[in-house]
């Protein structure tokens, strides 16, 4: 089961590591953290105003229960704030998550064609490929259109791609440090849930910024949505689940609490 993480347990990840005396010549900036808006409703004032610039969130939940929906929100509102976004997937079908979009009143494929969002559908092989050539195709889509937020979609068939732990986190340190060079927020998604007794992989529970659950679950014969949000570094967040509804507007965070 996956332990309750303050927002201050884990140590950010560090990529170059600062001898003692560059580290006692930086001066600390006062400019204010940026925050980047989710573009979901009734989220950011879970988080103070949002995910933290240039972090890297993961997104955890079963089939079904919004993940797609809430990641595509993010992108479209980085768009429509002259942050264009790059959606990396293992699974969705382009055909398929521009039709469902539609559902929505989302025209995907009329951002794509304006330069502002790109879709790249990758095999995890392909994924790990470009960990080892460091960037390939998606460094040069991110490039070209000045990608500021990036969707990987879903991580858990890029982790099934390593057996040894120490190995998956290796993968997951090479992925961070792309994302990191890119100076995009970015949101991953898992389906690795601990509702039925799994867990998330070390790697990734340790390594982000931050984690975001979203239950589906059936009680006394009716299924109900929540979220919950398990950690954020540097970030005050409420300890409750939130009830969540999705409907011909997108993903929604209530104000009800529930008691899952």
């Amino acid at each position: 089961m996956i332990k309750k993480v303050g927002s201050k347990a884990s140590p950010k990840r560090v990529t170059n590591v600062l001898s003692p005396k560059k580290e006692a010549a930086k001066v600390p900036s006062n400019k204010p953290l940026g925050r980047i808006s989710s573009g979901v409703p009734g989220f950011d004032r879970l988080i103070q105003g949002g995910f933290k610039e240039k972090s890297i969130n993961l997104l955890v939940g079963g089939p079904g229960s919004g993940k797609t929906i809430f990641t595509i929100m993010f992108l479209l509102n980085g768009i429509k704030k002259g942050e264009p976004g790059v959606y990396v997937t293992f699974e969705e079908k382009k055909e398929k998550l521009y039709e469902d979009m539609k559902g929505f009143g989302w025209d995907m494929e009329k951002y794509e064609k304006s330069g502002k969002f790109a879709y790249l559908e990758y095999t995890p092989e392909q994924v790990k490929k470009v960990l080892i050539e460091g960037g390939g195709t998606i460094d040069t889509i991110v490039t070209k259109i000045k990608a500021k937020r990036i969707v990987i979609d879903s991580v858990t068939s890029f982790a099934l791609l390593y057996k040894e732990e120490l190995a998956k986190k290796e993968a997951a340190l090479a992925l961070f440090e792309l994302i990191d060079r890119w100076g995009c927020t970015a949101l991953l998604t898992s389906q690795d849930v601990s509702l039925r007794g799994m867990e998330l992989s070390s790697a990734l529970d340790f390594e982000v910024d931050s984690i975001v659950i979203i239950y589906h679950k059936k009680q006394k014969g009716v299924r109900q949505r929540g979220l919950e949000i398990l950690k954020m570094r540097g970030t005050k967040t409420p300890d409750m689940t939130y009830a969540i509804k999705i409907d011909q507007k997108g993903f929604n965070v209530l104000s009800q609490r529930l008691n899952f």
